[in-house]
């Protein structure tokens, strides 16, 4: 991703070259912030509502008072997505607890800092056609999985093992040997005609595009499971695919060089794909 053109930090919209926050903001010395990423679909932003939702509830979880309502919040995402001119791309927020003396515990009088950045992407991704290869890593992440937290350094080292072995996504598995999800996605099989997903629990992040999922799901009266699975069983699946922002539906082919089914996208998954694609295309 290139630099974007125009970011907004704490009420100016500053060049991308030139927007700065301070050594001393609390996500550079703690990790201490709580961000977002939206897709803008056709100049849509998608799911906006249950991403907004979300930021508040992380916010809230970790004691941050971003101080901008909603409505404020949401003319201030779109301005940095018309002045970087994204039509299909992603649009990325982040609140931190801001800027004060390094010490671990709050500081008082403290005003939070927001920045929003906006850059264009393919969306949908490509890979939603021919699907992507995962491969599986030790889960190593905090028990506060449903905090939305700036403070990613897991996550990074297994997006780095996934890019090392050139694979779309890394599985993270948890010391009982179940899945949770991935680096920057939630983890989807489907065995006989049964979607099986783990539960939306402080183990894992409550991803918004599997909420929307899940809807589509209830709607086409589709066989619905929420539990965990091993990565055995995973590797003995019909299908299997990831949801995110980014990510929308995309199938997942391999696990760890094992093929999932025929190595090729379900049409299970397909059909799921499609149908999110369209709940919210008709709209842009």
């Amino acid at each position: 991703m290139s630099l974007p053109h125009t970011i907004y930090i704490n009420g100016q919209y500053l060049d991308g070259a030139d927007a700065l926050v301070s050594v001393m903001d609390r996500a550079f010395l703690f990790g201490d912030g709580i961000y977002e990423v939206i897709a803008v679909c056709q100049n849509t932003l998608v799911d906006e509502d249950g991403h907004l939702q979300r930021l508040d509830r992380s916010l809230a979880q970790v004691q941050i008072d971003l101080g901008t309502r909603r409505k404020a919040l949401g003319f201030l995402l779109r301005q940095v997505v018309r002045r970087n001119r994204i039509i299909d791309g992603l649009v990325y927020l982040q609140v931190t607890r801001g800027t004060a003396a390094r010490d671990f515990h709050f500081p008082p009088n403290t005003v939070a800092n927001l920045m929003i950045a906006a850059w264009a992407k393919q969306l949908p991704p490509p890979s939603g056609k021919t699907g992507i290869k995962v491969i599986t890593v030790d889960e190593i992440r905090w028990q506060r999985r449903d905090i939305k937290s700036t403070s990613m350094l897991a996550q990074v080292l297994a997006k780095q093992k996934a890019a090392e072995h050139n694979v779309g996504e890394a599985w993270q598995v948890d010391t009982d040997g179940t899945i949770t999800e991935g680096a920057s996605s939630n983890a989807w099989i489907i065995k006989d005609g049964t979607l099986i997903t783990r539960p939306a629990n402080h183990q894992i992040l409550k991803g918004i595009t599997r909420m929307s999922v899940r809807a589509i799901i209830e709607n086409h009266q589709i066989p619905l499971v929420e539990r965990s699975f091993t990565r055995e069983e995973a590797r003995a699946a019909d299908e299997a695919f990831i949801t995110g922002a980014g990510a929308f539906i995309t199938p997942v082919t391999h696990i760890d060089d094992t093929p999932i089914g025929t190595g090729k996208p379900g049409p299970l998954t397909a059909k799921l794909r499609d149908a999110y694609i369209d709940s919210f295309s008709a709209h842009a």
